[in-house]
């Protein structure tokens, strides 16, 4: 799933044992939810992976969510029968199912094939335009610094692609009207939200919306079959683990970058 992205575990930074807070030191549990929201991502179901219990818990509480999904997804199999092309539609298909279920406003679609996606001007051009348009207050996004998760994972080449370009986007690009400014009119974003990151200090209670990011990952058959409670009992573990250290009962952890 995630095209070599890793679902157990997600809600620890796939797996990692979860940082504990230094002695004296306050787990740093997110306050109240951003008016405006956009995840930014690189595969059709990373965003649910990294952070669908947040996207959730923020949508119900009000905040207007929008997704950017960079890469097709069209190389999420390991089956060399499958069409690229078809799995890629089907995909799309799952993206807005899970929205639903999520409550996303709109998603928008950049299109890159599967691993051809790079750090260069044109990503970054096409970010800070989307960031300008968007305006919001909180971006969602992969902590590019995160590479090797334990022994036996090596986060992919896409996710570190998308998170180094969305990190120039946010700061200072979109800000700048000396960088593309033919993108729109500059914005600043007030905060950056890092998911799958190995050095957490900011963690979202989403006790509430568990289930929610539960039913949003069993749209994307093509990547997780039917789900059912093996699923269900995947991510209630991931998120437990977080929920430990933040003091609540499930949680989704983040690296937060405040801007403004």
């Amino acid at each position: 799933m995630g095209n070599g992205g890793h679902l157990e575990g997600a809600g620890t930074a796939a797996g990692r044992a979860p940082r504990r807070p230094e002695e004296g030191r306050a787990s740093g549990l997110s306050g109240a939810p951003p008016s405006r929201v956009l995840a930014i991502y690189a595969h059709p179901d990373d965003p649910d992976v990294s952070c669908g219990g947040t996207i959730a818990s923020w949508a119900a509480s009000g905040s207007e969510v929008h997704v950017c999904l960079c890469c097709d997804g069209g190389k999420g199999s390991l089956d060399p029968a499958v069409d690229s092309s078809r799995l890629a539609d089907r995909r799309r298909l799952e993206v807005e199912a899970s929205g639903r279920q999520l409550g996303v406003k709109e998603h928008y679609w950049l299109g890159y094939p599967d691993g051809e996606i790079h750090d260069d001007d044109e990503l970054r051009g096409r970010l800070v335009s989307l960031i300008r348009q968007v305006r919001p207050e909180a971006v969602l996004a992969p902590d590019p610094t995160a590479v090797f998760f334990g022994p036996s994972y090596v986060n992919h080449r896409d996710h570190r692609a998308v998170g180094w370009s969305v990190l120039d986007a946010v700061a200072p690009a979109a800000a700048s009207p000396h960088y593309f400014p033919s993108a729109g009119p500059v914005f600043q974003v007030a905060s950056l939200y890092l998911s799958g990151t190995l050095e957490p200090d900011t963690w979202v209670d989403i006790t509430s919306s568990i289930d929610v990011k539960a039913a949003a990952l069993a749209c994307h058959t093509s990547q997780l079959g039917e789900g059912g409670e093996w699923l269900r009992n995947v991510v209630r573990q991931g998120a437990e683990e977080a929920g430990q250290v933040a003091g609540v009962r499930y949680a989704e952890a983040f690296r937060k970058v405040v801007l403004a």
